[in-house]
């Protein structure tokens, strides 16, 4: 198990490089030589520009002078590219003609994208981010990375090839002006509570909302699915996505919902009238990055790793809300993390999912959890 603390810092398989083929004999009939020639010449476009990152320098120096002749790296991620910046400033002032091209992709539209790329041979992503549902699939895209030999801490690392980055836990938020933070419910059997019916809460249809439900020992699957149908009973106001559940929480339109720490922590900031509501157990909600297989600029895509994992990218990405904290509750030493400092004065305790067989689980468990809130579509 995987145990981080707050602000630590935090390898796929190679094609073999295959020979071009030669001319054994002069008595090689033509049309073979150019059929031969044009599969060739089709294989090498195929194959793009990327190269094997297992045939990347074995020193850090030697890495970035590698990284500065690519010259750029092509990083994609589910967040808005100003939450995004501060960290590329940061990099491209440390590695000078290095440059960062950012692209704010869905994650599962990026598994998409990379599957179609990777099997056309055509990579066009260097840093790729993976999280929840998307591991899985992200664990056959990724390529093999010897992230020790860079420095990366090994309980930064899952499966060997994705590099733990930032959490968002998901938590319950409510709107400081309609609820008295004596009237909130502190645990997941509160919000059955007839007070709570008849859209006061707003929650994410695709339950993943429930993720610790799956990851909690004392909960399981049973309790959860039993829960579920209870709290669609209450008829709470369902959104496609977490993202849509903080907004009603804002404008006052429910009193409790669903949300990510990330969301109240910058509503907050706007002077919105939102909070974290003392409702706990909650899980960690880890995201990854990793480097695909024949990513083009593949030395700029270990480095910029490397980069996001260290302390003084870690401080930079904490100020919106998106670092690295402990993968179980421990609120020992918050210091100036506002993610931690929030969910441990809340008195959250959370979960992290540790194994990849908790992963697999998910797969199995958001659907029979939205089928017990009536929200699954089939």
């Amino acid at each position: 198990m995987r145990h981080i603390p707050a602000n630590r810092p935090t390898r796929a398989r190679t094609a073999a490089n295959a020979s071009q083929p030669s001319v054994r004999s002069r008595r090689l009939r033509l049309p073979v030589a150019i059929g031969m020639a044009l599969v060739t010449g089709a294989s090498l476009s195929a194959c793009g520009t990327g190269a094997s990152a297992a045939g990347l320098p074995s020193t850090t120096s030697d890495l970035v002078k590698q990284a500065k002749k690519e010259g750029t790296v092509a990083w994609s991620a589910p967040k808005p590219q100003s939450q995004m910046q501060p960290a590329i400033d940061l990099f491209e002032k440390k590695y000078p003609g290095i440059k960062i091209k950012y692209t704010n992709t869905k994650a599962p539209d990026q598994v998409s994208q990379l599957k179609m790329e990777e099997a056309a041979r055509k990579v066009s992503v260097d840093v790729a981010n993976a999280g929840g549902l998307t591991v899985l699939p992200s664990l056959q895209l990724a390529d093999d990375v010897d992230w020790a030999k860079y420095g990366i801490a090994k309980e930064n690392v899952f499966e060997k090839n994705l590099v733990y980055i930032w959490s968002v836990p998901k938590v319950w938020a409510y709107n400081t002006d309609k609820v008295k933070p004596a009237d909130l419910p502190k645990t997941w059997d509160d919000l059955l509570d007839p007070k709570w019916s008849g859209g006061k809460v707003s929650a994410e249809s695709r339950a993943s909302f429930m993720t610790v439900w799956d990851l909690d020992p004392s909960l399981g699957e049973a309790k959860s699915l039993a829960w579920a149908e209870k709290f669609a009973a209450q008829k709470p106001h369902f959104t496609p996505n977490t993202t849509q559940s903080e907004a009603p929480i804002e404008s006052g339109q429910v009193s409790i919902g669903t949300s990510l720490i990330n969301l109240v922590l910058q509503a907050q900031k706007k002077g919105a009238p939102v909070a974290v509501a003392p409702l706990s157990p909650t899980n960690a909600n880890e995201s990854y990055l990793y480097v695909p297989k024949g990513a083009p600029h593949p030395a700029a895509a270990v480095l910029l790793t490397r980069f996001l994992s260290s302390d003084a990218a870690q401080s930079v990405l904490a100020k919106t809300y998106n670092s690295r904290i402990p993968v179980d509750t421990d609120c020992s030493d918050p210091g100036d993390n506002a993610v931690l400092k929030s969910i441990c004065d809340a008195h959250l305790k959370w979960f992290g999912t540790k194994t990849l067989d908790d992963y697999k689980s998910f797969s199995s468990y958001f659907p029979k959890a939205e089928k017990a809130l009536g929200t699954d579509v089939g």
